[in-house]
């Protein structure tokens, strides 16, 4: 079935005066928490509407002025109608963006995973700069961005790294960020000269709260051991890390960060439900692929979506065809939201398409 925008539109016009009745009459915390919820998430809406409406309204008074006798006033009448006429026009499309269904993990918070993939040592050497480049993004966020594990290589590389980030709207910033993050530049532990390309995968996750996934205690195998790395005479004394296993699916995640056996679990139980809820998501989303080919960001860890080319100071990203000249920038965290900004009003543009 075709969307039909003004249609849509008076449905929810419709909806939130239904909404303000209802809580007027709603009997029950629970009841009106909930009515209150969807009133309050449809308010910025319906606010663009009226001020579409209302921006219509005048456009079709100007119009009216333009078609006059007085030559003066008609004048006056045409540059407002070719005011107005943008102004429509912009509106029309916020109001349109605001429509595009929500992606209901887009306010939560996330778990990063950085791996390092293809490329030996000089892989782990990329993957933890790429670890710090979200670190120092999340900073400019504001942000709180806790390491949960970190595997180490001898030189300063990261086998893997783990980290849960807290704030405003993570997930919708983050999201596009999963898949393959090539690297191409000279190595510090090569002596030729010659440019390498090395690789290294990011997997970022919403944090899966505890009504949506619910994980059976007898699925679950979890151990305690020593933290490994650095970590001084704390590592040897007492056995804080925690391993959980997901026996069902083979997943186990490892957490070592604090001192605190118990925030090492729960950590570790966060992360284990965000991975399971990740794996529901993927699976409903393929569901729904048909659209999904179009969108950016499939999801797809194996999907080589970003390549870093050092000796030319740029970073292109595949998907949108973007390449920026500001490598240091990108890297430094503060250059990511240009890639950001593009990859979101992709993805829109290519929901708007499959609603028309």
């Amino acid at each position: 079935m075709a969307f039909n925008f003004e249609e849509n539109l008076s449905k929810l016009l419709v909806r939130y005066d239904e909404l303000q009745a209802l809580m007027n009459d709603a009997s029950g915390a629970g009841k009106f928490a909930q009515l209150s919820k969807e009133f309050s998430d449809l308010g910025p809406i319906v606010e663009q509407i009226q001020s579409l409406r209302q921006a219509r309204a005048e456009l079709a008074d100007a119009e009216a002025m333009a078609s006059g006798d007085d030559a003066e006033m008609r004048a006056l009448a045409e540059e407002e109608v070719h005011r107005l006429k943008a102004t429509v026009s912009e509106l029309e499309a916020q109001v349109q963006v605001a429509l595009i269904p929500k992606d209901e993990a887009d306010a939560k918070n996330a778990i990063l995973e950085v791996r390092a993939g293809t490329g030996g040592e000089e892989a782990a050497l990329f993957a933890a700069e790429v670890f710090r480049m979200y670190e120092r993004y999340a900073a400019r966020k504001g942000w709180t961005f806790e390491v949960v594990d970190i595997s180490e290589t001898g030189i300063g590389g990261f086998k893997e790294a783990i980290a849960n980030i807290t704030g405003r709207n993570v997930f919708a910033r983050l999201k596009f960020e999963s898949g393959v993050h090539r690297v191409q530049r000279v190595p510090v532990t090569e002596a030729s000269g010659r440019v390498h390309t090395s690789a290294a995968t990011v997997a970022v996750m919403p944090e899966a709260e505890d009504v949506e996934i619910d994980l059976n205690p007898e699925d679950l195998r979890i151990e305690t051991m020593r933290s490994q790395g650095a970590g001084g005479q704390h590592v040897n004394k007492t056995e804080s890390a925690i391993r959980i296993t997901h026996i069902p699916s083979g997943l186990f995640v490892k957490c070592q960060e604090n001192k605190s056996q118990h925030k090492n679990r729960a950590r570790a139980m966060s992360i284990l439900k965000a991975r399971l809820y990740d794996i529901e998501r993927q699976a409903l989303d393929a569901k729904r692929s048909a659209d999904r080919k179009g969108q950016v960001g499939s999801g797809d860890r194996s999907e080589r979506i970003r390549t870093y080319n050092f000796p030319q100071g740029r970073v292109t990203d595949h998907r949108i065809n973007m390449t920026l000249y500001k490598i240091d920038e990108v890297m430094d965290g503060g250059g990511l939201d240009e890639l950001v900004d593009a990859l979101t009003a992709e993805d829109q543009a290519a929901r708007l398409a499959a609603m028309n």
